[in-house]
């Protein structure tokens, strides 16, 4: 391939699609292509697809619009969990030449020849049960840290989710894979790893369908904590069931692992989460927060909701709202439902009306509002460890601690990448946190 050329990348939806496309750059790399920013004329422009929520659906004529717009005579590929669901109909936007499925997109740069543009979308795409092997990813030089991906596929039936489907079914990398991965990153001076998945807490499935566990999440967290020059780990999203109480104690005493979770709980219902086929009830959920709690007073804990879906009624909604206005966490993401084709709740009766289901979303985030001031509050005062990262932002330069707070100081390029300890002082007007430097700033570039 002609080593002038140049390609862009743009990534909708989760960080297990940022590590994928982090990986398929490098593939490109290796085939003599320079990367350049989407916003860019390029030669070819990839699209990694999301089909989660009906925005990033919607969000792809756009992206597409903005890539001709760049370059009306580039080369569009589409790949990722949309090309794998509906290729045929990313292939008829105008413009799109070329849609690759879930087992296609680590091959692209072999789909790619002279880059001509087609009179047409070409689909290369694989029936889902196809999609037996893993393909280890990681993101690198696009953050201050990396996503590293452990597992893929899903294996869990939830009645609203497209993932399975687009997917296919739960396999990971094999333990060595991922170390080694993990030692790659270190070296590059990335200081923060976060580990991503679809079902991470399902580590260990073999490929081909093996459903033995050939090692356990935990097992995975215990060797990773072992590979020099990492600083921080972090566990991306991890379900409630999948998250024992052995893991949690690991984390509470590890070198590396920080002292924040990300758990889905998607309804405070019990009615709710049988009619999503959840594998826990909100008893579960009350248990995990409350031992992670115990152990790490200062751990944050997040947690997805999703509201309007079938047969949620008031009362329903109600029962969620309390349950997460009593409960001891520290942020939301909160999901309108929507209905996704080829899933069982599409089909169920007792639809919300779309009014009902912003009014509700609106009421969550609402909360969440509330609950990440005051867990910021509860920080006030204390000592804590901030990754600084690299964008100047309207003058000020941000970070997180270790346990995810998010803080800001007037921009200073030398502490980019770096990790400082700091003391917590006051929640600025933006509801971000100031803080004071317990020592002159360590900078060692």
């Amino acid at each position: 391939m002609n080593t002038t050329k140049k390609v862009a990348f743009y990534t909708l939806g989760c960080k297990l699609n940022f590590s994928e496309t982090s990986t398929i750059a490098r593939n490109f790399n290796e085939e003599g292509f320079d990367r350049v920013d989407f916003s860019e004329k390029a030669d070819i422009y990839v699209i990694n697809t999301c089909s989660v929520t009906e925005n990033a659906d919607k969000r792809f004529k756009t992206i597409v619009k903005q890539a001709q717009k760049a370059n009306p005579d580039a080369f569009v590929a589409a790949v990722g969990c949309y090309a794998q669901l509906k290729p045929q109909e990313l292939a008829d936007v105008h413009g799109v030449d070329l849609v690759l499925g879930a087992t296609e997109k680590f091959k692209i740069t072999d789909y790619i020849n002279d880059l001509s543009k087609n009179d047409f979308g070409e689909v290369h795409s694989c029936e889902i049960e196809d999609a037996d092997f893993y393909v280890g990813s990681y993101s690198i030089g696009d953050r201050t840290r990396a996503f590293l991906k452990v597992q893929d596929g899903c294996d869990y039936k939830c009645t609203y989710c497209t993932i399975p489907l687009a997917r296919g079914i739960s396999r990971s990398d094999a333990l060595e894979s991922v170390l080694k991965n993990a030692a790659e990153i270190s070296k590059q001076d990335i200081k923060e790893i976060v580990l991503t998945g679809v079902n991470i807490g399902d580590y260990g499935k073999g490929e081909f369908g093996n459903k033995k566990h050939e090692h356990t999440f935990f097992e995975l967290c215990e060797a990773l904590d072992t590979v020099p020059g990492i600083e921080r780990l972090r566990i991306s999203s991890i379900e409630p069931n999948l998250l024992k109480n052995e893991t949690i104690d690991f984390v509470s005493k590890s070198r590396t692992f920080v002292p924040h979770f990300h758990i889905p709980l998607q309804s405070g219902s019990n009615a709710i989460l049988k009619l999503m086929r959840r594998r826990y009830m909100r008893e579960l959920y009350t248990e995990r927060v409350a031992k992670i709690k115990e152990v790490m007073p200062h751990a944050c804990i997040g947690v997805d909701v999703i509201v309007g879906f079938p047969g949620e009624t008031e009362e329903h909604f109600l029962e969620t709202f309390h349950f997460l206005i009593e409960m001891d966490i520290s942020y939301l993401h909160v999901f309108t439902y929507s209905e996704r084709d080829n899933t069982p709740a599409a089909t169920m009766e007792g639809a919300v009306a779309a009014n009902v289901r912003r009014k509700r979303s609106k009421m969550l985030r609402g909360l969440s509002v509330k609950k990440r001031r005051a867990f910021y509050e509860s920080q006030l005062g204390s000592e804590r460890t901030v990754l600084f990262e690299s964008e100047n932002k309207q003058g000020y330069i941000h970070g997180f601690t270790e346990n995810y707070v998010k803080v800001k100081t007037p921009w200073n390029p030398a502490l980019v990448n770096t990790l400082q300890t700091v003391s917590l002082t006051e929640i600025d007007e933006d509801g971000l946190v100031r803080f004071a430097f317990v020592e002159a700033p360590v900078i060692s570039r």
